[in-house]
């Protein structure tokens, strides 16, 4: 059997809800030259089924124990084959040109590692916002504008195997498991865009500029109760760069400083929301003039903990371009 233009990068744990909606989505592509490699991770629900009644196109694959979800993706990318790997979560759904017009953007330039689409946030109800109308991508080499502003679904975004094999012949550094180069499996929350960075750093970004993925997102934004996690992975992933990249201190000085502010301002936020204003308040003070959130946020911290759900609505309320 010859390879596929495209590997698929479907993982699974009890997706049934909305994995035939999925499913349905890649069948409906005007790009057919693809196979999915569909990653169980231990569903107990009728996931497995449904994904095994789509036919020869779907490889289905089960791991023997549930693993964290960069662990699962590296699995599944073990098995690809495509010159080119897209990946879909199991509650999202494409467009259906959404393959097509991302391989004509890889075929017509070699140097393009990466190419996204913008994104449709669901509620399941209806259209919240499009990504791109909120934070602006940008084309070529954007390794510093994409960490300055990450505009990278992971539902629409499609990588050149090529550049994905880059990343593990570079070297990491230890305790990310065996495919390292690939999915940072000592990171949680910050996984997919470790490896946007990383695949900017190399290569051009491009993008097609229509709303061909559609993002399902279900209850409340918790983004905001992840800040601790997302301040110690910023800084890993800075720590990373510094390893990987001789003379990045002076080359990103400005990149550097932005993470560490970031990152000071999003372990702000996680103390405040633990009830250790003070300490909050600490966390933040060398940046308390940088801007209008940290100055929201210092004033927001003499208030008790039972406001962070309100100042959360607040700050996803804001520009983006308040939030960075």
């Amino acid at each position: 059997m010859s390879a596929p233009a495209i590997s698929i990068i479907m993982n699974c744990l009890n997706s049934s809800r909305d994995l035939r909606e999925a499913m349905d989505s890649i069948m409906a592509q005007t790009f057919s030259d693809f196979e999915v490699i569909f990653w169980d991770n231990g569903s107990t629900d009728e996931s497995p089924a449904i994904a095994q009644s789509y036919g020869e196109k779907v490889r289905y694959f089960r791991g023997e124990t549930t693993v964290p979800l960069g662990a699962a993706r590296n699995l599944a990318l073990a098995h690809a084959r495509g010159r080119y790997i897209a990946f879909l979560d199991c509650d999202d759904i494409w467009r259906p040109r959404k393959l097509e017009l991302q391989v004509a953007l890889f075929e017509n330039n070699p140097r393009l590692g990466l190419v996204c689409t913008d994104t449709e946030i669901f509620d399941g109800k209806r259209v919240l916002k499009r990504v791109f109308s909120e934070t602006g991508p940008e084309r070529g080499m954007v390794f510093a504008a994409l960490m300055e502003r990450q505009w990278i679904s992971m539902s629409s975004a499609a990588v050149r195997a090529e550049a994905l094999a880059g990343l593990s012949a570079r070297g990491t550094p230890t305790g990310q498991g065996e495919n390292g180069g690939w999915f940072d499996e000592s990171l949680n929350v910050c996984e997919e865009a470790d490896v946007f960075y990383r695949i900017a750093h190399d290569w051009e970004l491009d993008h097609v500029d229509e709303p061909l993925t559609v993002w399902r997102v279900h209850g409340s934004n918790t983004t905001f109760r992840k800040f601790g996690q997302f301040a110690d992975e910023t800084l890993r992933i800075l720590d990373k760069h510094r390893n990987l990249y001789p003379g990045y201190d002076q080359e990103h000085a400005g990149l550097v400083l932005l993470l560490t502010r970031r990152a000071a301002f999003q372990k702000a936020v996680a103390l405040w929301r633990e009830g250790r204003n003070a300490e909050a308040r600490q966390a933040i003070a060398p940046w308390r003039h940088s801007g209008k959130k940290y100055q929201m946020f210092w004033w927001a911290s003499f208030f008790p903990g039972i406001f962070f759900d309100f100042a959360a609505r607040l700050y996803f309320a804001l520009p983006a371009s308040l939030r960075r």
